[in-house]
């Protein structure tokens, strides 16, 4: 993801200021006095440098590229069979309101009989893009692109199931509502029996 900023590097990821935690903090004081509240009370006291760290942090993302860890590839022994992991725990955070998302993504591949990756570095890559200001679209297809340019694969499906507290605590106020996007490459964007079938595995038992 290429991000417009003039402290971009040259892989297109933010290079972190060196006075990033400050400058946030400072941000986040300017906020607390908008609202009416004294920063400077015991209670909020320390709120503008935790916020700064909390920020550094569900942001982290920002500051790497996930698909590196799939580079860590070993041979599959000729396995071509599909590869599932199901229910990788993500939180992400909505790029509209700075709300979290939270929810589980469903990540298959079928490799091409020649090399595998550690089923680890799904969840890495998942949780690698989630900690960034983001969209439940783009987050499915940056993990559905990143296996299949690094991985090679002969097809691949990724689901993602969340809440957003955009609509839970805000605006519609509609807890519990589910939101499902799904992004499939390879063999199965064009041979919907095969899809339903990966999906149904995906949700069995």
């Amino acid at each position: 993801m290429t991000i417009a900023n003039a402290n971009t590097g040259k892989e297109g990821f933010l290079n972190l200021p060196d006075n990033a935690e400050e400058r946030i903090a400072g941000h986040v004081r300017g906020i607390l006095e908008a609202l009416g509240e004294d920063p400077g009370r015991e209670g909020l006291l320390e709120t503008p440098q935790r916020a700064a760290r909390m920020f550094l942090d569900v942001f982290s993302g920002l500051y790497e590229d996930p698909a590196r860890h799939l580079e860590k590839q070993f041979s599959s022994d000729g396995h071509s069979g599909l590869v599932i992991v199901r229910d990788i725990p993500f939180r992400s955070t909505c790029e509209h309101h700075l709300l979290p998302v939270v929810g589980k993504a469903d990540v298959a591949y079928l490799p091409d009989g020649g090399r595998l990756t550690g089923l680890s570095k799904l969840a890495r890559v998942v949780e690698g893009y989630a900690r960034r200001p983001q969209l439940q679209e783009r987050l499915t297809d940056q993990v559905a692109e990143a296996i299949w340019r690094v991985l090679h694969p002969k097809a691949v499906l990724v689901v993602m199931r969340a809440e957003h507290m955009c609509m839970t605590v805000r605006g519609v106020k509609a807890p519990g509502a589910e939101t499902v996007t799904s992004r499939a490459m390879g063999q199965w964007a064009d041979d919907a029996a095969a899809r339903a079938e990966v999906m149904a595995l995906m949700r069995a038992g």
